[in-house]
This record gives C-alpha cells, structure tokens and sequence, in this order.
C-alpha cells in the first residue's frame, strides 16, 4: 500500500495536481459551474421576473391563465416524452451486450490497464467491503490500477484503510489534499492526474460490481471504436427489501437504467451518467476538463458535455449493486443534491442556447429541457397543482375555475389521470421486467414515493440560491446497522 500527498502542505508536483482539479474551468470556462448564474443569465431571469410581475399586477387573471397553461402543456410534454423513451427502450436494441464467454475471450496480457477511483470520505464501516468487492473483480491484478481516494481531514477512513489493505494489494491509499470545493468530483479530479490506466472508472465505497464488469466494458469498447468515449454500466440495489423507501428506490433505478437511459441512446440523445460504474476512455476524459468539482451532479453535466464536443455514451449491460438509501432524512439529503445538480447541469448549458442548440441539435436541446431541467422542476411544481386539485374537490372555489380555461382544463384532466395512471403503469411495468412480482404493491403506491421527491426539490431550490456547491453527505452502510430485511411486500 503506498501513500500519495500525505503532508499538509502538498510539495511542487502535488501543487501542480492541485492545480489541474479544476481544469474544466481552465479548458471551459463558460461550461463550468463555478458560477451558477452568470451577469446575462441573472439580468435576464429579473428582466422575466419583472414583466411577471408587471402582468400580474395589469392583467393578474390573465397572467394566471397563461402561466398554468404553459406549465401544462409542460407536464403533458414531459409524460409523452417519458412514455416515448420507454417505447424506443422496449426492443432492447440499445445496450450493449458482451457475453461472458466473450468477456473473458480476451488474454489477460492484452487487456489494457484499468484504473478504478474509488472516493470516500467517513466511510470507515464499509472499507472492509470496499477490499472485498473490488477482489472479486475478474481482471488480472497487474492491469488494475485501484486508487481509493481520502481526504486529508478524514482520520478515521483512513486509518480504516490502512488497517484493512493487505500486503501487495493494487489497492493505492491517495490522500486528496485540502481544496475547495471538497467534493466527490473535485476527489476524482485529483485522481485522475495519477491514473496509469487506458481505460477508468468510478465506484463507490459501498459498490458491489460484477466480476466481469471490467472486462465487459474493456472488450465492449475496443469493439465499439474511438468515437465511444464512455459506457455506463446498470445501478441497482442489494437491499431492495429493507423498507418502502428501498422499494421504491428499487423501482425507480430499474425503470431509469434499462428504459429511460437506452430510450434517450435510441433516439440519439445525451446520456446524463450516474454516479459511479462509468466506464472511459482516459484520454477523452482528460480532453473534456474531466468533472466539474463545483456541480454537484457532476454525472450527468459530463453526459451533457461529451454529447456537446461530438463524443457517444452507450449503455452497457452490466450491473453494479449499490446501497439504497433506506432513511428518509438521509434520503432526502441525497436527492436534494441531485436535483440541485441537474438545476445547475441546466442553468450552465443554457447559457448559451444557440450554440448548445448548434451542438446537441434539437434533441439534445429537448433532453436538456425535459429530462434534465424538467425532472426537478416538475418535482417541484406538483405541489402547486396538488394543493389547487384538493382546494377544488373539497370547496370547488370559482377563482381556481375561472385560472383553467376549457383546453387547459382539459389537457390537466389529461394528465392528472392518464398521466398519473400512466407513469404507475410504467412502474408495473418494470415489476415484470424484473420479475419480482413482490414489489407490485410498491409500484401501485408509488404517488408517495413522489410527494418525497417534491419535498427534495423545495430543499434543492433553496440550496441551489444559498449554498449551490456545498456537497451534502449521504450516509452509506445503513443497512449493516439494520440488519438484513425480510423478503416480499
């Protein structure tokens, strides 16, 4: 095991590393997240918030009316697009398949060299499963280039680290030295100026990948050829079981990595990554300023920004099993993060319309819009229309009547219905693609599971205005304190 920048004052080369966390800054300045808003963009949202106001105060009926028919028509475009992605998803055309005999067809000589960041902070519970799980990877021991990244003010981890590695492990303790942001992408970056390998990717601590993972992804991109720059492999969950919340968790992974991501690959899309088990080629990955320490999706922003500089994603058929989050508060947390990430993924591509619009064409500029903003936001105003649908079933007050003019009634009546029964079948449906029958009542309940994600949204919104790149910690290893749950609903 060997120890990189463990002082406190990082030496000359370890300064230069500092330096080059945020190259995307450097490289791309205009694409960075540094500033979430910039001069136009702020003039521009006060010059909209004005004339709003302005209307309101003119016409305040009127303005009502438009408003909500836009956010209508709005909801209406995000079901049908959903339900289009699911459609193009269904021949399973659009993941790549590598057989196991195939994967392990390759000599282990010819393999390219792998390496694996693996960041962490106070995880020191897991640390033992981390050493287990990358063991079981099938890939030979001197191409794998294993880096768990620590940051220098987390003790407890490290140590943990240190007393769980054994002699002659590929597994290198990396000692991320103070900078700000401390973020997850900001840990990745330094990493990567160490990576030895062709080929890199990310797992989490507490991240169960299959053994033929590497090797699927290695084998699927020599295949596929250079204009592939990343494969992201398939979340799921090892404790789907444990409570409701898993449950549902479960549900929404299944229906997000074998629908709606292949959906967006069908119809020629960008593909907004995961966290961890996506696989890159490093030198795309280092032309591209690697992540943003200071968007904290910074997943899906590098999905975006690959699409924008002419790169292709596939999805790879391969799957890492990782913790679900099974308590609400810290469920909460997690989300609140993402949803503040993909408001800040959509504020910097939007920056500059056209040219985005030059770059990712029109369905980009559509997967931009609906899946990336639209999926917070929408989170966010259903609240709204919750509380105006049971104002209007309760007390049937004229003035949210008179807010509907007859097509918007109509198209809300649509979507409320068909749209709710809609997205429930969807979730049905992945029930039977995964053929845990088990988890059908889950799915019929899950209009529960959304009014969380509504109350994330409130507390990314707010983030996003006071603190948009403080990284919330999620706690991992929750399951190893509860215990294991019994199977079926």
């Amino acid at each position: 095991m060997t120890a990189v920048g463990v002082s406190k004052v990082p030496g000359r080369e370890e300064r230069h590393l500092v330096a080059s966390i945020d190259g995307l800054r450097t490289l791309w300045p205009a694409l960075s997240a540094h500033v979430v808003l910039t001069r136009v963009q702020k003039v521009g949202l006060a010059a909209v918030a004005v004339l709003v106001a302005a209307a309101l105060v003119w016409r305040p009926v009127g303005t009502l009316q438009v408003l909500i028919g836009l956010i209508t028509v709005v909801y209406g475009g995000a079901i049908a697009f959903r339900v289009a992605l699911v459609w193009a998803a269904g021949r399973q055309e659009h993941r790549v398949w590598v057989s196991n005999e195939e994967a392990l067809a390759t000599p282990d000589d010819e393999l390219p060299v792998y390496t694996v960041l693996v960041p962490a902070y106070r995880e020191p519970e897991v640390i033992h499963l981390l050493v287990e799980h990358l063991g079981d990877l099938d890939y030979p021991a001197d191409r794998l280039d294993v880096k768990l990244l620590l940051e220098a003010d987390d003790a407890e981890t490290i140590a943990a680290a240190r007393a769980q590695l054994p002699a002659g492990s590929p597994i290198q303790v990396v000692i991320v030295p103070p900078s700000q942001p401390q973020t997850k992408p900001k840990a990745c970056n330094y990493g990567l100026q160490l990576a030895r390998g062709e080929l890199v990717t990310i797992y989490d601590a507490e991240d169960r990948p299959e053994p033929l993972q590497l090797r699927r992804a290695a084998v699927a991109l020599a295949r596929l050829g250079p204009d592939y720059a990343c494969l992201q492999a398939e979340l799921g969950y090892f404790n789907t079981y444990q409570n409701r919340i898993t449950r549902w968790f479960t549900l929404e992974y299944a229906a997000w990595f074998r629908s709606l991501l292949p959906g967006l690959v069908a119809f020629g899309m960008p593909i907004p990554l995961g966290g961890t088990s996506n696989h890159f080629r490093t030198e795309a990955l280092r032309e591209l300023g690697a992540w943003d320490p200071f968007n904290v999706t910074e997943d899906a922003d590098l999905g975006m920004r690959l699409a924008r500089l002419g790169h292709k994603v596939g999805v790879l058929h391969a799957v890492t099993l990782e913790e679900a989050n099974s308590d609400f508060i810290n469920w909460v947390k997690q989300r609140s993060r993402w949803y503040k990430g993909y408001l800040m993924t959509w504020l910097v591509h939007m920056r500059a319309p056209r040219q985005t619009y030059r770059q990712l064409g029109w369905r980009g500029l559509l997967c931009l819009n609906f899946f990336v903003g639209g999926t917070p936001l929408t989170a966010l105003l259903n609240p709204v229309f919750w509380a105006m649908t049971i104002l209007w079933v309760i007390a049937r007050p004229h003035a949210i009547q008179t807010l509907f003019v007859t097509p918007v009634y109509y198209l809300g009546l649509l979507c409320m219905v068909l749209g709710n029964i809609t997205v429930i079948y969807l979730n049905v449906l992945v029930v039977r693609q995964m053929d845990r029958p088990n988890l059908l009542w889950s799915a019929l309940i899950s209009p529960a599971y959304w009014a969380m994600m509504s109350i994330a949204a409130v507390k990314a919104a707010l983030q996003l205005l006071l603190s948009p790149s403080y990284w919330e910690k999620t706690t991992h290893g929750l399951h190893l304190k509860q215990g294991a749950a019994a199977h079926g609903d």
